[in-house]
């Protein structure tokens, strides 16, 4: 009997710390006014502390879905149908890794959004930078073309 308590113990115990650690979500939200195939050109705002591409990532990724994309650290230039933005949070866990990624579609006059989609992958189901991108960027799409 004490050492059926003792294995339920290790088991109960095993699976609160596995289960504390393999967290991961996958979101976007798409106005309902906003119709993404008539977005043909986007500016990728850089983050200035970036220094792992992320917006090229995301500047290529949108490339894919057909749509002229620039990038760079300055203000949107004129005539682009959406600036995009994004957060980019990473943690340590034996080597740096992206813990969470969010991506905004703005309209490039008024700042507000038309679209966005969230990643967020803790260690044990973390992606690479450009897995977490196409995630978000794929989520986004497909929130558009389900409306």
């Amino acid at each position: 009997m004490k050492s059926i308590l003792k294995l339920v113990a290790i088991v109960g115990l095993v699976a609160m710390i596995s289960s504390g650690c393999a967290v991961n979500r996958a979101t976007a939200t798409v106005d309902p006014g906003t119709d993404l195939t008539k977005l043909k050109t986007m500016y990728v705002k850089k983050i200035p502390a970036d220094n792992g591409g992320t917006n090229v990532l995301i500047a290529d990724k949108l490339a894919s879905k057909g749509v002229s994309v620039t990038t760079g650290e300055g203000a949107a230039p004129a005539g682009v149908d959406a600036l995009v933005t994004y957060i980019d949070r990473w943690m340590w866990d034996i080597t740096m890794y992206m813990l969470e990624l969010t991506v905004t579609l703005r309209d490039p006059n008024t700042n507000l959004p038309l679209a966005s989609g969230n990643s967020f992958h803790t260690s044990l189901t973390r992606l690479s930078p450009k897995e977490m991108v196409n995630e978000v960027i794929d989520n986004i799409y497909n929130k558009a073309a389900a409306k």
